[in-house]
């Protein structure tokens, strides 16, 4: 791996993964009867707070509305009630991560599931790097995360502001493995990119070759990459 690469991986990372935080118990200490309800799970205080005109898109100290909260928490029955109450499925907190990405973050593919049945969308642009839940999904390797959202319209070649999309943060921020390979095998079946290159012009299949990548090279070639 070039070292400027592996000063970006590196750092990535932990910044993705500090964004991704669920609130700690001092956070969840302080939430108003909203977002406790919501994290909690408990339904019955969740809908007589919202009869009562509670707004269920109000925010923390963080900026998490009670989604957020509940996404976090995957208490899946505050979701739905939530957004029967016509929650903003699309709210994004102060990381600017919206549940769609929180879910998808934590390889939680029921909650995914969920979201994306009650209308959150996969198109979102989310996070301090100008991403997509898909592109955060492909860095991590959770493939079954990134087919959910390649079937619900993720924007395939949607570029961050590190010059990376899906396809090139599989290569770049992945392991080569058996998980991060089936991300890719999934967003090359799917018609992404493979001549979209990073800012020093190397393409996906360059970037595998440079990270002895095999298996994922020949997925490249096999999808016309060069």
């Amino acid at each position: 791996m070039k070292r400027r690469d592996g000063l970006l991986a590196l750092l990535a990372l932990p910044l993705a993964a500090a964004a991704q935080t669920a609130p700690r118990p001092d956070q969840v200490a302080r939430f108003g009867a909203g977002h406790a309800a919501a994290h909690r799970g408990d339904l019955a205080v969740l809908r007589k707070l919202i009869a009562g005109g509670a707004d269920v898109n109000a925010r923390d100290s963080h900026g998490r509305t009670p989604l957020h909260v509940a996404t976090f928490a995957r208490q899946r029955g505050a979701i739905a009630v939530l957004a029967d109450a016509r929650a903003d499925l699309g709210q994004l907190d102060n990381d600017r991560y919206d549940a769609v990405t929180i879910a998808a973050v934590a390889d939680d593919e029921e909650t995914l599931r969920l979201l994306l049945a009650r209308g959150a969308s996969a198109r979102l642009t989310t996070s301090r790097y100008d991403g997509t839940a898909l592109i955060a999904a492909a860095h991590l390797g959770h493939d079954g995360v990134v087919r959910q959202l390649i079937q619900a319209g993720a924007p395939l070649d949607h570029v961050n502001n590190l010059h990376w999309t899906a396809v090139i943060e599989a290569v770049v921020l992945g392991d080569g493995g058996s998980r991060h390979q089936a991300t890719l095998k999934a967003l090359l079946d799917a018609g992404a990119s493979t001549k979209l290159a990073d800012r020093q012009g190397r393409t996906p299949l360059q970037l595998a070759r440079d990270r002895g990548y095999e298996a994922m090279v020949r997925l490249l070639q096999a999808a016309g990459g060069h």
